[in-house]
């Protein structure tokens, strides 16, 4: 069918329902038309439209069609119960009569309708909920028990098979309100417009069989009025309901904002219900609900703490634990290394073992982050299986691994070689620094300290002794050119460590600054002698030929993949804080860290140096002029920090030649 005629039909549909319902508020409550026209044929047409509705519907979508066949059974069954009444019977029926046997089918037929759209609407959820939900039916069925029951009980007559069929009705009613207060909940009490339409029409039937059976028991009921309106009230609105664009599947309600509410609104409610049995005889149905509405309220508190409980154990263990690699972090490190002070004796000695990975960042950069970390996860689960159980292993950041375990060269040699891995084209290995706890440290911080001095020291001995990267290549280059530059680039390399370790720096970072401040000047083979080595002031255009060493520098080292980073750094090694330098005239942080730090310790290792056209100046007034030029040519903050740190060495550096 096409689209446009579908959508002419569905609205023709709708209309109909709603003059239909409106012709028949105007019959019952203002006499309009013809009694037997609209109490027959109006009325069971309606309802006959709507179910009519429900099962096309069914018929025509996939999707929810076993629950839209089953709610609309329903409404023909009660629809079906209608016809007998008013025509096989002739409004007369005797009681219970075959029109109640299809009135009290259209319970069950409901009750498979909303389970089948829960299953479709809702998606899985927890215990909580689960109780939650059973909570609120048990507590609004006590609550109607006490309301119904026990009215239509006491004024009820007849055979056991009158009565049974009398209480049939609030007890269909009772059941389906529960189980859509049961849909409430565990919708996180957000049901839709859906879920809300159904809950009304539902509500309305239950208050329509309400008060009629309460008027049928004492002789009040008239037919013909409001009343009777409203069961095809309810049937119209199921209806429509079907014809709604259904939500999306949705995940069941947030727990966390039925954690208090509806427990408590349910226990206040079993708990009037179960004072209200004092004070006068209520059904024992809405005594039992009411009693089971309070245990499940406790079991709900008690599963509530549980889940609290579990919960919080587990935000505290996440707290402790590195998420990528799954072994402890730096906070974990910190508080394994207080307690074993706080029991540590000389027989039980330690050792703290941080590693760094050498070939991490060719590795990274080579094959990409998500295989880096993958490295990363393995490495550490070598490192915890090579020293457990003795042992435990740390992530504490980037490429950097630590170790607590007994003081052993055998777990030690375990440890490191753990953390080893090579490929045809890479290979990623670690240095590593240890300190003996307790004797070596007193406290984590400064057996943390003292262990990361350590490992620098070796991975510094160990670039040294390989001599075989690209850097080296370049570096070497550079020495034949003008062979006292070897000592003063590593004299900056060494400043700028130091620095870089007192801001904290680690792992790669720490790496790359140390390759930049060895390689900043690497530009400088692209000068030439005269300029180099030229003992008079350099002339205005001299000066500009010269400051384009630092783009030289960057083109060079960008050939080589893994040393594009540092060619960055490099290219801004002489940019000045004040915004003044060059090439690009970049201002504050706009420059990178790694430079800043570096124009400072090469300021430094210049001025403390003999040149070709002054004599070098001694190391507190090269400190002084640091801190002159600090907010200028330098930042602030890192010039105090490399002062702090030449004042706490009181070193001399050994004297090379010149550098810019």
């Amino acid at each position: 069918m096409r689209p446009e005629l579908s959508a002419t039909l569905l609205w023709i549909w709708r209309a109909a329902l709603v003059l239909g319902l409106a012709a028949l508020a105007l019959h019952d409550g203002l006499g309009f038309g013809r009694k037997g026209l609209f109490d027959i044929w109006v009325y069971e047409g309606v309802e006959l439209l709507a179910a009519l509705g429900c099962l096309v519907r069914a018929v025509v979508k996939r999707d929810e069609r076993g629950a839209w066949t089953a709610l609309g059974l329903g409404l023909l069954l009660t629809t079906t119960g209608d016809f007998l009444y008013d025509v096989f019977y002739g409004s007369n029926p005797p009681y219970p009569s075959l029109a109640d046997v299809f009135y009290l089918a259209f319970y069950p037929a409901c009750y498979v309708g909303i389970v089948l759209l829960v299953r479709r609407r809702i998606s899985g959820f927890g215990r909580s909920l689960w109780l939650d939900g059973l909570t609120a039916a048990a507590a609004i069925g006590a609550l109607g028990a006490s309301l119904l029951l026990e009215v239509v009980v006491r004024s009820t007559q007849g055979s056991p098979l009158v009565v049974l069929t009398t209480l049939a009705y609030p007890l269909g009613d009772i059941i389906l309100l529960a189980l859509l207060g049961f849909v409430f909940v565990i919708s996180g009490w957000r049901p839709g417009r859906a879920w809300t339409l159904i809950a009304f029409a539902l509500l309305l039937n239950a208050i329509g069989d309400g008060v009629f059976l309460y008027q049928s028991a004492v002789n009040t009921y008239v037919e013909g009025t409001l009343l009777d309106v409203v069961w095809p009230a309810s049937l119209v609105l199921v209806a429509l309901t079907a014809w709604q664009a259904p939500a999306s599947r949705r995940p069941g309600g947030l727990e966390r904002k039925t954690l208090f509410a509806t427990p408590a609104v349910c226990g206040l409610v079993a708990t009037g219900v179960l004072i209200d049995g004092t004070l006068q005889h209520l059904h024992p149905l809405a005594i039992g609900l009411a009693a089971a509405t309070i245990v499940l309220v406790l079991l709900r508190t008690g599963l509530t703490f549980r889940e609290n409980t579990r919960l919080l154990e587990s935000s505290v263990s996440d707290s402790l634990t590195d998420a990528l690699t799954q072994i402890g972090n730096r906070r974990k490190l910190v508080l394994d290394l207080a307690a074993y002070a706080a029991t540590a004796t000389p027989e039980d000695a330690h050792l703290l073992v941080i590693f760094d990975l050498n070939g991490f960042k060719d590795y990274n950069d080579t094959f990409g982050h998500p295989a880096g970390d993958a490295l990363l996860a393995r490495l550490a689960g070598k490192l915890a299986s090579a020293i457990s159980p003795a042992g435990t292993a740390y992530r504490l950041g980037g490429d950097e691994f630590c170790a607590l375990i007994p003081a052993s060269e055998t777990l030690l040699d375990r440890a490191a070689s753990s953390l080893q891995e090579e490929g045809e084209t890479f290979v990623v290995s670690s240095a590593f620094g240890a300190v003996a706890l307790p004797s070596e440290a007193a406290d984590a911080s400064e057996a943390l300290r003292l262990a990361d001095q350590r490992l620098y020291a070796n991975k510094q001995q160990r670039s040294t002794a390989e001599g075989s990267g690209p850097h080296e290549v370049l570096l070497r280059t550079l020495a034949e050119r003008e062979p006292e530059i070897r000592s003063h680039l590593a004299g900056v390399a060494e400043l700028a460590s130091a620095a870089g370790r007192e801001l904290r720096l680690a792992g790669d970072q720490l790496e790359e600054l140390r390759l930049a401040a060895e390689l900043h000047d690497v530009g400088k083979l692209a000068l030439p002698d005269a300029l180099l080595l030229k003992p008079e002031p350099l002339s205005d255009e001299e000066r500009r030929f010269v400051e384009q060493h630092t783009l030289v520098g960057q083109r060079i080292l960008t050939g080589a993949p893994a040393l594009r980073s540092v060619g960055k750094i490099v290219r801004s090694s002489h940019e000045r804080w004040d915004g003044t330098g060059y090439p690009d005239g970049l201002h504050g942080e706009e420059i990178p860290l790694a430079a800043r730090i570096i124009a400072v310790c090469d300021a430094f290792s210049a001025m403390t140096r003999n040149r070709p056209y002054r004599v070098a100046r001694s190391r507190t007034a090269a400190i002084d002029e640091l801190r002159a030029c600090a907010g200028s040519q330098f930042d602030p903050d890192l010039v105090e920090v490399l002062c702090s740190v030449l004042e706490a060495e009181q070193a001399p550096i050994d004297p090379v030649s010149r550098g810019d």
